[in-house]
């Protein structure tokens, strides 16, 4: 809760800046807060993911994870 506060709060002293109101400003600000409050841990799992694929494929040359018995 606070954060949408705070958020809302540097939303509308950005969106003064051009001697209007700040209420669209307000919006913006908790919108753009809600986003990145999803956004940001998947973009961070995603990358976590990928970054292990890199390692992983480097480490063990790309072989396959399991050889197959002869």
């Amino acid at each position: 809760m606070i954060g949408k506060a705070i958020a809302g709060w540097i939303g509308s002293r950005i969106d003064q800046r051009d001697g209007e109101g700040g209420t669209l400003g307000a919006i913006a600000g908790v919108a753009v807060y809600e986003t990145a409050k999803r956004v940001i841990p998947a973009a961070a799992v995603i990358g976590g993911g990928y970054l292990l694929v890199r390692y992983l494929t480097s480490r063990f040359g790309g072989q396959d994870a399991i050889q197959p018995a002869e």
